[in-house]
């Protein structure tokens, strides 16, 4: 892509304006919080106290509605202890430029390190540095600083306080996540009907685990709701799967095949009922029709064999789900509802039963069973997600920290433009005949991010969206001329707006913001004229500045694709070669060693996925692999991982024979692996020479009528499409052949 391409690209990403879910209450609540404080402060101190005030229940407000499995008043508190220690320290430096400048540069390379620990952190840390180049305008003692330490971090306290004096929808969040995961798997298996290898993103059942992770005092109070859910949604998603495709489930066309789709649609229909009790803490409602088809019928079309197994698993996991949930049961329905699927004689089969036995139940304990293991033969703590405390995450953010301390790391290298850049922007600043020199540096902290995409797009929706907000606000100032209570309500409603509004775009952020900065300074008595023309020329400068600091020390991913695709292949490997190693040796099949191989390759299919994005963005030229192989390849180790998670959805019993021919495949796997890897990564063509030969083997002795041998085939034909795909491209054979 090129740069004008390329800017253009991120400017019409950052004007977007999305449509989302607002919480108006939640920002009524964030909004009577800075109310408070300026209140309080303007009635009791001064008006500029006032306004420095408010930054901190400003800023920890805004923490509060970060992406975070914590509760919200931890991330009020966290915000506003940090929050202090920026203010105390930048006003003790602020009467000496030159440690001022050190200072802040410090900590801007601090700030941008915290990066490592996550967005939230990273985020917060960003504040902190804003904070404290607010600071430099107001110079004070050592005791004046404690004193406006002590006022920013009180605005922290009070947003904490009303967040545990007036809860709303407690919870919430860790209920959206698992919700939305049952809402994907019902889009999954309404999808599963026309396309029977539609693919699935697993991305809200790895939001719903992390929602589920949680501090041992979380554990103990969470909703009773809250409790089994997650793992039950990851058992349904791959028999939802085998169910459909044709290879594994019921034949593509006939009889078996209607049915099928009538299993799907009705399982869509529950699915969506459970996410819809789940998200707001009402009972299950079912239409009768859906609990009609969820029962094995009397007559009519049957299915067979796997197909078979896989809807009667099908049926037991959703009658589970419904009878999991909180409240009882409610059918849309006449006086005589069917009763739940569980409960049908029909489903006599062990696979119809064993899901729904009382021993496998998680509602009432603080375990996750994993990987279909019950919970009662495990310790409960061992399955447990448990998130670190706040003193026991330092020692863990600081080993993230560690491992950034690289060159090639792009939280690094984003510190280290961060710090030069708020340094370069004071001095800017300072050095212009313009009031209010700490925007340019402050515009630059707030839209500088790791990665080039959101730098660049957060720039644009920065200018854009001041331009607006203190034009509106400029414009209330001139025309109406309030005193200082009513420039303090005006303040407050932007607030408000900006958190209401707050997830449709950084531009409308970007325009409340700006019209609050303009409304608080009024209250200091600042001339609205100057506000308005300083407040545009800075942002602007500290945008550029933003922009040409990552142009000329870049952190760029499309490097970094053919790593990524390496991870990803080796992650996919290690659970294929988990699940088929189950079926080699059936006694000693682990099913949790299954479930961490799944999770590695999720994690792995994520970084590909948000580095092959972020790589279309940048004004970079694919070095080693064209989109094009790229995503070839992308569609075939998906496919990889499809065909592993329909072979986990039929699990061998027991008591079944060992079979050594899936052990010779398994191992062939294992071997060809870290070769696979390292040639993806030099550029070289791979080799699936021992995995092919382990295959022939296997349909020798067992035939190609069994299940885990259809599988491997199409495993085979997946790595075989990798291959394919990698050979063409940059650095490829097929292009080598058209340069000749």
């Amino acid at each position: 892509m090129t740069w004008l391409r390329a800017l253009k690209e991120t400017a019409r990403t950052g004007l977007t304006i999305e449509r989302t879910r607002l919480e108006p209450l939640v920002a009524l609540r964030g909004a009577c919080g800075v109310a408070i404080v300026i209140g309080l402060i303007l009635w009791l101190e001064s008006p500029p106290l006032a306004v420095a005030s408010a930054f901190g229940a400003f800023a920890s407000g805004i923490a509060t509605f970060q992406r975070s499995w914590r509760p919200r008043p931890v991330l009020a508190l966290a915000a506003a202890g940090g929050l202090a220690v920026s203010t105390f320290l930048g006003y003790v430096a602020a009467a000496h430029p030159l440690a001022f400048v050190i200072l802040l540069g410090a900590w801007s390379l601090l700030a941008g390190m915290a990066w490592a620990v996550g967005p939230v952190s990273g985020l917060v840390a960003t504040q902190m540095v804003a904070v404290m180049l607010v600071t430099v305008t107001l110079p004070t003692s050592v005791l004046g600083a404690v004193h406006h330490a002590a006022l920013i971090a009180f605005g922290g306290l009070v947003q904490a306080a009303l967040i545990v004096l007036v809860p709303i929808r407690p919870w919430g969040a860790q209920r959206d996540a698992l919700a939305d995961a049952f809402a994907a798997e019902a889009d999954f298996a309404r999808r599963l009907r026309e396309d029977p290898v539609a693919p699935f993103d697993p991305q809200p059942l790895m939001d719903a685990r992390h929602a589920a992770s949680m501090t041992p005092r979380q554990a103990r109070r969470r909703p009773r709701q809250l409790r089994g859910y997650r793992a039950l949604a990851e058992r349904i998603r791959p028999v939802l799967a085998s169910l459909a495709d044709p290879v594994v489930g019921a034949p593509a066309t006939g009889p078996e095949r209607e049915r099928v789709r009538d299993l799907l649609q009705a399982a869509g229909t529950v699915l969506d009922a459970v996410a819809h009790a789940i998200r707001w803490g009402k009972p299950v409602r079912l239409p009768v029709e859906a609990m009609a088809v969820l029962e094995v019928p009397a007559s009519g079309p049957m299915l067979h064999g796997a197909a078979r197994r896989s809807a009667l698993r099908l049926m037991a996991l959703l009658a589970e789900v419904v009878e999991s949930a909180d409240e009882p049961l409610e059918t849309v329905a006449p006086a005589h509802p069917t009763p739940p699927p569980a409960a049908s004689a029909a489903e006599s089969p062990a696979e119809g039963t064993a899901a729904a036995r009382p021993a496998d139940r998680e509602a009432d304990r603080p375990g996750e069973p994993t990987g279909g293991q019950p919970v009662a033969q495990v310790a409960p703590a061992r399955h447990t997600l448990l998130r670190p405390t706040v003193p026991r995450l330092v020692p863990l953010a600081l080993r993230a920290i560690h491992r950034e301390l690289r060159w090639g790391s792009p939280v690094l290298r984003h510190a280290m433009r961060l710090a030069a850049v708020a340094c370069a922007g004071y001095l800017l600043g300072s050095l212009l005949p313009l009031g209010h020199g700490y925007w340019a540096p402050m515009a630059s902290v707030m839209v500088m991010r790791p990665d080039f995409e959101q730098t660049y797009s957060r720039g644009v929706a920065r200018f854009a969206g001041t331009l607006v907000g203190v034009a509106l606000g400029g414009a209330v100032m001139a025309l109406a001329r309030p005193g200082e209570w009513v420039s303090a309500g005006l303040a407050v409603v932007c607030v408000g707006l900006m958190y209401l509004l707050m997830r449709t775009g950084f531009t409308v952020a970007s325009a409340c913001i700006s019209a609050y900065v303009v409304f608080l300074l009024g209250i200091a008595g600042e001339g609205w004229s100057q506000t308005v023309q300083d407040r545009v020329g800075l942002t602007l400068l500290g945008g550029l500045l933003a922009m040409a600091a990552y142009a000329l020390f870049p952190a760029w991913e499309t490097p970094k694709l053919r790593d990524r695709l390496a991870d990803w292949l080796q992650a996919n490997g290690r659970y294929a070669v988990a699940v088929f190693g189950g079926h080699a040796h059936p006694l000693e099949r682990r099913p949790r060693h299954v479930r961490d191989a799944l999770l590695d390759a999720r994690a792995a299919r994520l970084a590909w996925e948000q580095s092959e994005a972020r790589a279309q963005a940048e004004p970079v030229r694919h070095r080693g692999i064209s989109r094009r192989s790229a995503g070839a390849a992308q569609t075939a180790l998906s496919t990889m991982g499809r065909v592993t998670m329909l072979l986990e959805a039929h699990p061998p019993d027991r008591s079944a024979p060992a079979s050594p021919a899936a052990e010779e495949f398994a191992a062939a796997l294992r071997v060809a692996l870290p070769d696979a890897a390292d040639a993806v990564r030099a550029r070289q063509p791979l080799d699936w020479t021992a995995v092919h030969a382990a295959l022939d083997a296997w349909r020798t002795r067992e035939g190609t009528e069994a299940l885990p041998v259809r599988c491997a085939e199409l495993l085979v034909d997946a790595l075989d499409e990798l291959a394919g795909a990698l050979s063409r491209g940059p650095g490829g054979k097929n292009r080598a052949r058209r340069r000749v």
